[in-house]
């Protein structure tokens, strides 16, 4: 993989609902970074699974994956909890994230010009997408504000669902990103820990920026 030089790379982990795509979001605008959130790639993958389950195979999602425009990944079809699921069963083959390993790579070493780096959020970026990224985040939260947070995203967006069905749905995502055999979810030695379970979005921000001005002015 041939690496733009000079760049500011980004690489956090998290369980899900922790609110690292919102941190990403607001580094990548702050720092002009390319802002890549891989989770919808495997959601749109596992949105791939469940409308072409008979004709759905590795190479149908290579075809998929090659043609992805990343404007889809923002489409709100991505956000139901059978994607969710879906997401998280897809994520556990090993040829498929060799697919979108690739995809991810390219952005992340070789953004848009007009970026001055990349941030990638997602579960495995530290520890196989982005290894030697400038600066590493492990952010999490307790599942209690993390099932509360993804029930009010999908109140928001007229979802029929309990408090409670998130929160199992959540804790049965938890196991599966950390017992998987690839890419499974887990904090690094050389990783910050950022937990925003007491933090605001704002106050969060401020920790992760005071630790990267820190390093970009010296």
């Amino acid at each position: 993989m041939k690496k733009r030089k000079n760049i500011i790379t980004v690489a956090i982990d998290s369980p899900a609902a922790a609110g690292a795509g919102t941190q990403a979001k607001l580094i990548s605008k702050h720092y002009n970074l390319f802002y890549l959130d891989t989770g919808k790639i495997y959601r749109y993958i596992g949105e791939l699974k469940l409308k072409n389950f008979k004709k759905f195979s590795y190479n149908l999602i290579n075809r998929k994956i090659m043609n992805l425009k990343l404007s889809y990944l923002n489409n709100k079809s991505l956000l139901s909890n059978d994607v969710a699921m879906s997401a998280s069963e897809v994520a556990k083959d090993k040829k498929i994230r060799n697919i979108v390993h690739k995809f991810q790579q390219k952005y992340a070493y070789q953004p848009p010009k007009r970026f001055s780096g990349s941030v990638l959020d997602g579960r495995d970026i530290i520890t196989v997408q982005v290894k030697d990224a400038m600066f590493k985040f492990y952010i999490t939260a307790s599942i209690e504000v993390r099932a509360r947070r993804r029930f009010n995203e999908y109140r928001d967006l007229n979802k029929n669902i309990t408090y409670k069905e998130v929160f199992k749905s959540l804790k049965n995502r938890d196991k599966s990103d950390k017992k998987r055999q690839y890419g499974p979810l887990k904090k690094t030695k050389d990783s910050i820990l950022i937990n925003t379970t007491k933090l605001s979005k704002k106050a969060c921000f401020k920790k992760i920026k005071a630790i990267m001005d820190k390093k970009l002015n010296h």
